[in-house]
């Protein structure tokens, strides 16, 4: 299981590294939302490859799907607010600040959705030390960001 923190460090590095490319990419075509469509298929190309090469890509059956709470389908819409974002602000305000904010906000949340349990989480206390940690992650992103 060691393996997912590193899978984890790695979607970080690319999480930081994907603002500049696709705002980039945004800002050279002249057309953020086709920017966003060519992101969006190049995410769905790499995830139809993968699949296909490791072998685990199979469709659900419609029973399956429809199990699926209606909540759960708007994932790839909070996907398009990442990539969107990135577009509009992650040149402007600096990488820095923009994954500083992004990943704080993240946490941020996630603390309350595991607290609560919220949309599938297990549920993990929001103990004091995991308040401070968010704290502190607000006072880095501060300085981070203003300074």
């Amino acid at each position: 299981m060691w393996y997912l923190y590193g899978l984890a460090l790695v979607a970080g590095i690319a999480n930081a590294v994907q603002g500049g490319t696709n705002a980039t990419l945004a800002k050279t075509l002249g057309q953020p939302f086709a920017a966003g469509l060519v992101v969006a298929l190049g995410t769905g190309t790499t995830l139809l490859l993968v699949g296909l090469v490791s072998g685990r890509l199979s469709l659900p059956s419609l029973a399956a799907a429809a199990q699926v709470p209606a909540w759960a389908w708007f994932g790839g819409c909070l996907g398009a607010l990442v990539v969107l974002s990135q577009f509009f602000a992650a040149q402007q305000i600096g990488a820095a600040p923009f994954l500083a904010i992004l990943v704080t906000a993240g946490v941020a949340t996630s603390i309350l959705l595991d607290h609560f349990g919220w949309i599938g989480f297990s549920v993990h206390a929001a103990s004091p030390w995991r308040i401070v940690g968010g704290l502190l992650m607000v006072a880095g992103v501060t300085l981070v960001a203003l300074f």
